[in-house]
């Protein structure tokens, strides 16, 4: 049974991500999914107002709400899926899941975004950096607001 370590932050991304892998990915033959859900973090500035029990609470909700989107996908006959919620370094994470299940193939599905350097999975990946700008709303905004002053004078 072949062993895949898939790591999601955002369901309807891994979905895509998944209906455009390749055939080898999630086709034939049993399959021992460990699904690893990364939930978004929270800034400081909500974490002052928000208690960790509560903030605890909605990982859970959060947790069970991509499983459920999630899971579907890779439900097949005969597979197996081990759900975990991650929490700490991803590097340590997978070096224990890969500790505990044997080798597996590590599936970096989480949702790239922009102007954030994301963390890799394990020690080998390099750190996926966003090429281009990342320009703050109020810097587009102006920049539009400029065009359609410039639009209506002429």
């Amino acid at each position: 049974m072949e062993k895949i370590i898939l790591y999601v932050d955002d369901a309807a991304y891994a979905r895509e991500f998944l209906a455009k892998a390749p055939a080898g990915t999630v086709g034939a033959g049993a399959k021992h999914w460990v699904l690893v859900a990364c939930a978004p973090r929270m800034t400081h500035r909500i974490s002052k107002w928000v208690s960790h029990s509560a903030r605890e609470n909605w990982r859970g909700k959060w947790f069970a709400k991509t499983q459920d989107q999630v899971m579907p996908l890779l439900q097949r006959a005969g597979d197996l899926i081990t759900p975990v919620l991650a929490q700490g370094s991803l590097t340590d994470l997978t070096q224990r899941l890969k500790l505990e299940h044997g080798a597996a193939r590590v599936i970096d599905a989480r949702r790239p975004k922009i102007g954030v350097d994301m963390e890799p999975v394990s020690p080998d990946q390099k750190p996926i950096k966003q090429s281009g700008w990342a320009l703050p709303g109020a810097t587009m905004g102006l920049g539009a607001l400029l065009v359609l002053a410039n639009e209506l004078a002429e």
